[in-house]
């Protein structure tokens, strides 16, 4: 935004110094004067060396204005010029940090977001603002390289789907005695990925940017039904799923909060030992608000590796590209979905194997 020259904050506080100490001191010289008049007579008698009076009188008020005035207007000008130059001082030590942390932001804004204030001393409202712009900084570096790695494993992830595409057509184009039917086949299910891989995207972004319309929702009806959806799924993997819980009433997005449940439970279900796995699907209360656990058996992970596994495009052990292994966007969308209705989202390894998954979000005000 262009704005008009103005003058600068110190100028600003060193002028409101100058003006204050001028009044003060005109107050205090019209104090002084207004005692002065008070207690000092119109007119006195003029008495001679042997303590006689002569007769004669002097104005003595008009002599004391005399004296007084030039003395008064030596004293303002003394401090005008030392509150001009004390308070330059002053604004300047006052706005040192100032400087500092606008020296910050310019970097910022240039794009140096490695750079932080670190302003020393003791707390007070310029180290309160250095540290909070100083972790705005922290946060936004790490969004940032977030953002770069998602962009570039997704270039990576939809250049996948097109460069076997190519390949298969490659290879059709130059042996004609290869089965259409398969060739179709496969490009069937090459595309399937790409579309799948594109909705996510697309999912991810619509939920980062909370487009959305709240609603009163029970948590525990979603969970029922995104497990009632993934049941075939669940048999298929020899997984059993268990449901319960308490009604759990929160605020937000039907759609997304049923997308939410359904990932965590299709990443439990796909994610587990084969032919004898479990996953238990649980909602309850708490104070201010409402809990939905997804936990599953599975291998032994690490508190590390469950701490990445929110990353977008981050498939466990391994980047696996198997007919479950999904788009690799599951969880992140979770995470995305959770941070959009305010809520948090904690992954637990269990001691046994597999994971615990929690979502806690606001808790929704009683319906009347």
């Amino acid at each position: 935004m262009d704005r008009a020259p103005g003058p600068s904050v110190r100028l600003k506080l060193t002028l409101s110094y100058a003006g204050f100490l001028m009044l003060a001191g005109a107050l205090l010289l019209a104090a002084v004067w207004v005692f002065l008049l008070r207690y000092v007579p119109d007119r006195a008698m003029l008495i001679n060396p042997d303590d006689k009076p002569t007769g004669g009188v002097f104005p003595v008020r008009s002599v004391l204005l005399e004296v007084f005035a030039p003395r008064a207007a030596a004293v303002m000008v003394f401090l005008l010029f030392f509150g001009l130059l004390g308070g330059w001082i002053l604004a300047g030590r006052m706005l040192a940090p100032l400087t500092r942390i606008t020296d910050a932001t310019r970097k910022a804004t240039h794009g140096s977001l490695s750079h932080r204030i670190r302003l020393p001393g003791r707390k007070d409202e310029f180290r309160e603002l250095a540290d909070a712009f100083d972790a705005m900084l922290v946060r936004l570096e790490a969004h940032v390289a977030e953002q770069q790695r998602f962009a570039a494993n997704a270039s990576h992830e939809l250049r996948t789907p097109l460069a076997i595409s190519k390949a298969l057509l490659d290879v059709a184009r130059n042996d004609p005695t290869q089965d259409p039917a398969e060739l179709v086949e496969r490009l069937h299910a090459v595309n399937t990925r790409a579309i799948d891989l594109t909705e996510a995207l697309l999912l991810l972004s619509h939920a980062d940017q909370r487009s959305f319309t709240a609603e009163r929702v029970d948590l525990s009806l979603l969970a029922e039904e995104a497990t009632e959806s993934l049941l075939p799924l669940a048999e298929k993997h020899g997984v059993t799923l268990e449901t319960s819980g308490d009604i759990t009433p929160t605020i937000g997005s039907p759609a997304l909060l049923l997308q939410l449940t359904t990932n965590l439970v299709h990443n439990a279900i796909v994610h587990n030992l084969p032919g004898q796995g479990a996953v238990w699907v649980t909602t309850g209360l708490r104070s201010g608000s409402v809990v939905l656990t997804v936990e599953n058996t599975g291998e032994m992970l690490t508190p590390q590796l469950a701490s990445t596994l929110t990353e977008p495009f981050q498939r466990g052990t391994e980047r696996m590209h198997t007919d479950h292994a999904g788009v690799g966007l599951g969880l992140a969308i979770v995470k995305t979905i959770t941070r959009a209705h305010d809520g948090t989202l904690t992954l637990t390894p269990r001691s046994a194997g597999g994971i615990r998954i929690t979502v806690e979000l606001p808790v929704a005000a009683p319906h009347f």
